[in-house]
C-alpha cells in the first residue's frame, strides 16, 4: 500500500471519529504502526498548511483531532444555528425516548436498543442541548453515559421526567412525538438531524 494511500486512510478515520484521537487507537483502527501513524499525522499536517485547507490537525495532550481554522468560526456558527432550527425527525425522537426511560445510558446501549449505530443522532442532540454526558461507567474503557437535560423537559413540556408517559404494553408503541409540539422541536419533517439513521 502507497505511503498517500495510508494517509488517507488516517485522514479518513480522524475526520469520521469527530473527536480527539489517539495514536494508539489510529494504530488498532488502520493496522498501521504507531510510530508511522505519528509521521502521517505530521504529513496530512503539512499537507493542510501547503494547501491552505480550512481544516487543521490539532494536537489535545496525547490525541489529535482535524478541526476547522479559527477563521471559519463565524460560518460555522451559521451553520450550526441553523441546524438546531431543524426539526426532529422519527429517528432522533426514538433515541430520545432511549435516552429518557433509560438514563444514564450509553451510545452503546442506545445502540443495541434501536438496532442501528446511534452515535451520529446523539452527537446531534448534545449539540442542540437536548441531552448532556452524565459522567462514566466504571467498565472497561469507562464508557460515557447521556442523559437527558433541562432543554429536553422544556421542548417536551414536562415538568420533570416523572411527567413522561408511561411505557406501552409489548402491543403498543410509545410516540414521543405527541409532547414535540414546541417551534422548532416537531417530529413532521422528515429530514433527520445527525445521521440517516431511521432503522
Amino acid at each position: 500500500m502507497k505511503f498517500d494511500e495510508y494517509i488517507r486512510i488516517i485522514e479518513a478515520i480522524m475526520f469520521a471519529v469527530g473527536e480527539p484521537i489517539t495514536p494508539d487507537k489510529l494504530a488498532e483502527a488502520s493496522g498501521i504502526e504507531k510510530e508511522t501513524v505519528v509521521k502521517l499525522i505530521d504529513q496530512l499536517e503539512r499537507r493542510y498548511n501547503v494547501q491552505e485547507s480550512a481544516l487543521r490537525v490539532i494536537r489535545l495532550e496525547d490525541a489529535f483531532q482535524i478541526a476547522a481554522r479559527e477563521e471559519y468560526a463565524p460560518y460555522i456558527k451559521n451553520a450550526m444555528e441553523n441546524k438546531r432550527q431543524t426539526r426532529l425527525s422519527p429517528a432522533a425522537l426514538e433515541v430520545l425516548a432511549v435516552v429518557a426511560y433509560n438514563q444514564p445510558v450509553t451510545k452503546a446501549f442506545v445502540g443495541q436498543v434501536r438496532g442501528a449505530d446511534s452515535s451520529g443522532v446523539m452527537n446531534t442532540l448534545v449539540e442542540r442541548g437536548l441531552i448532556a454526558e452524565a459522567g462514566r461507567l466504571e467498565l472497561p474503557g469507562r464508557p460515557l453515559c447521556y442523559k437527558t437535560t433541562d432543554v429536553f423537559l422544556r421542548c417536551f413540556k414536562l415538568d420533570s421526567l416523572n411527567a413522561l408517559p408511561p411505557l406501552p404494553s409489548e402491543d403498543g408503541q410509545l410516540d414521543l412525538s405527541q409532547f414535540a409540539d414546541a417551534e422548532g422541536f416537531s417530529s413532521e419533517q422528515e429530514e433527520n438531524i445527525g445521521e440517516p439513521i431511521e432503522e
